[in-house]
């Protein structure tokens, strides 16, 4: 069966959801999400967004951005993060997204290698909030169509044009669905690792059909790991002890409940403290301490966090927190430039499973949220001024050949763990480096 749709868009968290919300209502819009419309990551986003909350905050802004990707970042792509992000908060305060305020004012807080609090808020659920705003605004408009359970196995090209993909539904129907535009945002790889952050179905699916098709790709092993995640010996997915819990003044400690490194560090340095002090121990994790900031406190700006724990026996309030490095984000990804496109004809990519170069070699926290949704505009805005439509579509497709689904997995699986592989070993990063940040 083929469908046809002006463009699809592979992947809906923030990036998927707001590209499709800027890009023109006379378009018809496929969402395609591999499993339930909350399961991404963005949704998992705790800490906040980063905003210029002034023009006299910009240089400090941008150091901070270039100083924790250690001056790999494209200069470029970090100067316009920055500097649409005030229009970016605005907009998504019109779409009904909440942030703290006080006097009607927007709070900020601090996270690490901040050099000032710039991060705009909800509770300990900034992505949720941000997220589900733009579902409701997604449901509302007759031009999107949103299939979930609906999983992108390959892209369908023609003379390095993207003509749409190939999906599996959740009965494991086989379909193609034809696009004048395509568009990646299906996350991070946080599936192909034992210890994540992210939910196990984000394999890195994008990258591993950019590798099979030749589209260009980028700094694969940019891989971030997580200074604290809550320890667990349950398997499954790691949580996010948010940045922000730090920021707000919380105390790593060591073995003997002392303070053996500075909380604000760039997660990549700090996580190698953290495993550096855990070898020393002979240890699994190091601990969290936040009961100096009181219970009312803890309660009021960290309910979800404060919830989860419980959940583990552990009363944050009155406890120290077992926290250990996971993996968490992805910076690398599939090249693209300003407008987010790939090289690739009429195929873009945007969010986690994109590389503008903005991050760098390690990203500054919250700044995640903000790239992806400056980016995924760019992407739409870029769609709609050149539209086209596609001429390169194949005269026929064998469904057939995605029938063993088992097998196309572990191939690309085994494809994007190889190429990470393969630039460790060009690039000679130390397995401390690798595993910690």
């Amino acid at each position: 069966m083929r469908i046809h749709a002006d463009v699809v868009i592979a992947g809906t968290g923030v990036s998927g959801l707001y590209c499709a919300l800027n890009l023109p209502e006379e378009k018809q819009i496929r969402l395609l999400t591999k499993s339930s419309l909350e399961m991404s990551d963005s949704y998992l986003a705790q800490g906040g967004i980063c905003v210029l909350k002034d023009k006299e905050d910009y240089s400090g802004f941008y150091e901070d951005t270039m100083k924790a990707g250690h001056y790999e970042n494209n200069t470029a792509s970090v100067h316009h993060m920055i500097q649409k992000s005030p229009e970016i908060i605005q907009e998504l305060m019109t779409l009904g997204v909440e942030f703290e305020k006080k006097d009607g004012k927007l709070l900020y807080t601090r996270e690490g290698a901040h050099s000032t609090a710039r991060i705009v808020y909800y509770k300990d659920n900034t992505g949720r909030e941000i997220t589900s705003k733009l579902l409701e605004q997604v449901k509302r408009k007759k031009n999107i169509t949103i299939m979930e359970y609906t999983e992108m196995i390959d892209i369908v090209s023609r003379d390095n044009f993207c003509s749409g993909v190939i999906v599996r539904s959740g009965n494991g129907d086989i379909s193609s669905l034809d696009a004048d535009y395509t568009v990646l945002a299906t996350g991070g790889i946080g599936g192909l690792y034992q210890d994540s952050t992210n939910y196990p179905h984000l394999t890195g699916d994008s990258l591993a059909l950019s590798i099979r098709h030749g589209i260009a790709v980028q700094n694969l092993n940019y891989i971030q790991i997580h200074p604290t995640a809550l320890y667990s010996k349950k398997p499954g997915r790691r949580f996010l002890i948010s940045e922000s819990v730090r920021g707000e003044g919380a105390y790593l400690l060591n073995a003997n409940k002392e303070r053996f490194v500075d909380e604000l560090l760039p997660r990549d340095v700090l996580t190698q403290k953290i495993c550096q002090q855990m070898k020393l121990e002979g240890s699994d994790h190091v601990w969290l301490s936040a009961i100096h900031l009181g219970s009312e406190k803890i309660k009021k700006r960290f309910p979800n966090i404060y919830e989860r724990c419980l959940e583990e026996g552990i009363d944050m309030t009155r406890e120290y927190v077992p926290v250990t490095p996971a993996q968490h984000y992805f910076m690398g990804g599939i090249s693209v430039d300003q407008h987010s496109k790939t090289s690739m004809g009429h195929l873009y990519a945007i969010g986690e499973t994109s590389c503008n170069g903005v991050h760098g070699a390690n990203r500054l926290a919250s700044n995640s949220l903000l790239e992806s949704l400056v980016f995924a505009k760019e992407a739409a805005v870029h769609i709609a001024s050149t539209y086209e439509k596609n001429e390169h579509f194949p005269v026929s497709i064998n469904l057939s050949a995605y029938e063993n689904y088992d097998y196309i997995q572990n191939k690309n699986r085994e494809s994007v763990l190889n190429e990470i592989e393969k630039a460790n070993r060009k690039e000679k990063r130390s397995a401390l480096k690798i595993k910690c940040g």
